[in-house]
């Protein structure tokens, strides 16, 4: 019955990942390119489910701020096969919350990011959550104002005069 459960759970994330919209799935395998990146990671963690997922755009480009949790795989993280990781029950359950702001290319760029991956409780501590809520405001704000930052006498330095 237990396998049958997990079978089903593992099936129900892979629908959920299939219906996520490109750029939440891109930021959801960086953040798991990021968490493995570290030098405690010691086994593969994959994506158990997503909250919070917002997803703004406005002329700058596209933000979306999400919260992954994770659960550990019986797997190492240098394992050469990673397709029969199986979820360890009762072992590290770590949430990260990501912050992408990208431009409006064809092939969208990152513009600017933050994470903050920790245990979940650990995001839930006050001087955390307002921390991490004052960085993603500022990937949200990410190439906002480039278009307007203009100083008096820019365009003299930016060309050569010709005598």
């Amino acid at each position: 019955m237990g396998r049958l459960l997990l079978a089903l759970a593992v099936g129900l994330v892979a629908v959920a990942a299939a219906s996520q919209p490109p750029l939440q799935r891109r930021v959801v395998r960086e953040v798991l390119e990021y968490f493995h990146g570290r030098g405690n990671v010691l086994f593969l963690f994959r994506e158990q489910s997503l909250e919070g997922v917002l997803e703004r755009q406005d002329p700058s480009g596209t933000f979306i701020q999400l919260r992954v949790n994770l659960v550990q795989t019986n797997c190492r993280k240098r394992a050469q096969r990673t397709q029969n990781c199986k979820a360890v029950e009762n072992r590290r359950r770590p949430a990260c919350l990501a912050c992408y702001k990208f431009d409006n290319s064809d092939v969208p760029k990152v513009l600017d990011k933050y994470h903050n991956c920790a245990p979940s409780h650990h995001l839930a501590v006050k001087e955390i959550k307002q921390r991490d809520e004052a960085e993603c405001r500022a990937v949200e704000e990410a190439g906002k104002s480039t278009d307007a930052l203009y100083l008096p006498g820019m365009f003299a330095f930016s060309r050569a005069y010709q005598a």
